[in-house]
This record gives structure tokens, C-alpha cells and sequence, in this order.
């Protein structure tokens, strides 16, 4: 048997989130076009034959300039330590640069695996090019795939499966996800507030269960000031409806979700609120 603990990092938004997803064959980190969606890790375990691969969805390391994106930030870097294989996942549409040398500078980048991610997106010769780019950083193998088409991901599980260290399963073998339920729903608000939301509102939402005692679920949104309240509501309670709706979808049939808004100011910038918030 062999098992690994597999880290995906990476700049914000070259899709590690859908990546993971596309590599469980099954949902277990939410997804957005908006970069920094994911904000703790995010653990998806495969078995295959006899190995189990347990990939590591990680925030996108970025500049920080507030509490949150320090703690993100760390919380990404925290998962390169522990991992068995890193993975550095970049994006073929966007040129090779400054941000991804940064990144490949945080951890032992000739024990690591790239992932050119999203070559779906670009031409063939644009992807060689890419890769070329890439092997100026001079890790382990290189992997052009596509999260979204499946493109190149056999390949990718084959070599991290043989790269696995001897070692017993560390999860039991029907299990794809540790995320607990709660936090689950919590995400799955989080996402579609993302995806209804603009500007830079999305990055000052947090969202937390607060009470399940099921079928009732009571999830509290948090904003940094009043006037961002009445956008989450929406007209009428329009944004909440919807996020409703669009939760209640992914979620065991029965539930009775209960959404809320409250105002924490400044909650982003505040070490001690970010740390209570969970992140």
C-alpha cells in the first residue's frame, strides 16, 4: 500500500479548486471565477489500486495587504511542509512570470510537480511554449492537463501514485472528503454570494453555521459594513432567495436552511476576528 498527502499550490485563480474536484471526480471544494475563493485547506482523498492520494486544495498565494491574506497566505505555505508531493499548478492562459518564480521559491521546487492547468483554453504550440517557460524552474516533472475536459489527469494520478511513499491508507476507503457538514454548507453560501455578488464585496463576506439541529440549518453571513448588508439581502430578499435555492440543490434533501447577515467592521483586517472566523 501506498498513500500520500498531495498539496496543490499556486497563484490565485489558475484553478487548483476545480482541479481537485476533476481529480476526486466529485465536488468537494467550491469553485469561482473571483481569485482567492479558497480560504483554508481542503482535503479530497482518492483511492486508486493501492494507493491512496490525499490532494490538498490550498489558497493562492498573493500579496497580502490584509489579516485574512496573511493567514491565507501562511495556510498555503503550512501545506507545502506537510506534504509527501507538492504540486505547483499554473495557468496556460496567462504567461509564465514574477508571481509563479515567487511561489515555486517557497518550497524545494526539484522535488515538485507542475501542472500546466487549463490547456483547454490555448492552442497546442501556446501550451509548449508555456511549458518551456516553466522548465527554467527545474522540478520534477511537468504536466500539461485540463481540469475542465480531464485532459492529462490519468497521467498526473499515475505519477503521483508511483511517486507515493510506502505507508497504510490514512483515510477509510469510501471516504472522498473531511470537510465537515457544517462547513460544507457554509462554503456552498459562500460560493453562490460569490458568484451574485461584485466588485469587492465578495472578499469581505465570511460565512459560518451557527445552530444545526437537523433538518434546521442556521448560517450567519458576515459583512464588514452596514451598507454591504442590504447588497447581500438583495431587493426584497432577492440575493438571499437565490442562494437558497442554489444551496438546497447540493445538500441532503429536507433541510431547512436558514440564512442571516450580520455586520463585523473591518473583520478582515482584524488578526484576532479572522482567527475566530476560522480561518
Amino acid at each position: 500500500m501506498r498513500s500520500a498527502f498531495v498539496s496543490l499550490v499556486g497563484r490565485p485563480n489558475v484553478g487548483k479548486s476545480t482541479l481537485l474536484n476533476a481529480l476526486i471526480g466529485k465536488k468537494v471544494s467550491i469553485v469561482s471565477d473571483k481569485p482567492q475563493t479558497t480560504r483554508t485547506r481542503v482535503r479530497g482523498i482518492l483511492n486508486r489500486g493501492h494507493a491512496q492520494l490525499v490532494f490538498v486544495d490550498t489558497p493562492g498565494l498573493h500579496k497580502a495587504t490584509t489579516a485574512l491574506g496573511e493567514r491565507v497566505n501562511a495556510t498555503a505555505l503550512e501545506s507545502t511542509r506537510d506534504a509527501d508531493i507538492v504540486c505547483l499548478v499554473a495557468d496556460a492562459t496567462q504567461p509564465f512570470g514574477s508571481g509563479d518564480r515567487w511561489v515555486s521559491e517557497q518550497f524545494d521546487v526539484r522535488q515538485a510537480i507542475v501542472v500546466l492547468n487549463k490547456t483547454d483554453a490555448v492552442s497546442r504550440q501556446k501550451a509548449l511554449g508555456q511549458l518551456a517557460k516553466l522548465a527554467e524552474l527545474g522540478a520534477a516533472e511537468y504536466f500539461p492537463v485540463s481540469a475542465k475536459t480531464g485532459d492529462g489527469l490519468e497521467q498526473l494520478i499515475d505519477e503521483l501514485a508511483k511517486r507515493a511513499p510506502d505507508g497504510p491508507a490514512m483515510f477509510p476507503p469510501d471516504m472522498v472528503s473531511e470537510t465537515p457538514q457544517a462547513e460544507w454548507v457554509a462554503e456552498l453560501v459562500r460560493e453562490q454570494l460569490l458568484a451574485l455578488t461584485r466588485e469587492e464585496l465578495p472578499y469581505s463576506i465570511a460565512t459560518r453555521v451557527t445552530e444545526w439541529e437537523w433538518p434546521r440549518v442556521r448560517c450567519e453571513i458576515i459583512v464588514e459594513r452596514e451598507s454591504q448588508k442590504g447588497m447581500v439581502i438583495g431587493k426584497s430578499g432577492s440575493v438571499l432567495k437565490q442562494v437558497g435555492i442554489e444551496v438546497r440543490k447540493q445538500i441532503p434533501v429536507g433541510a431547512f436552511l436558514e440564512l442571516f447577515v450580520a455586520v463585523d467592521k473591518d473583520w478582515q483586517h482584524r488578526p484576532d476576528r479572522v482567527e475566530r472566523l476560522g480561518y
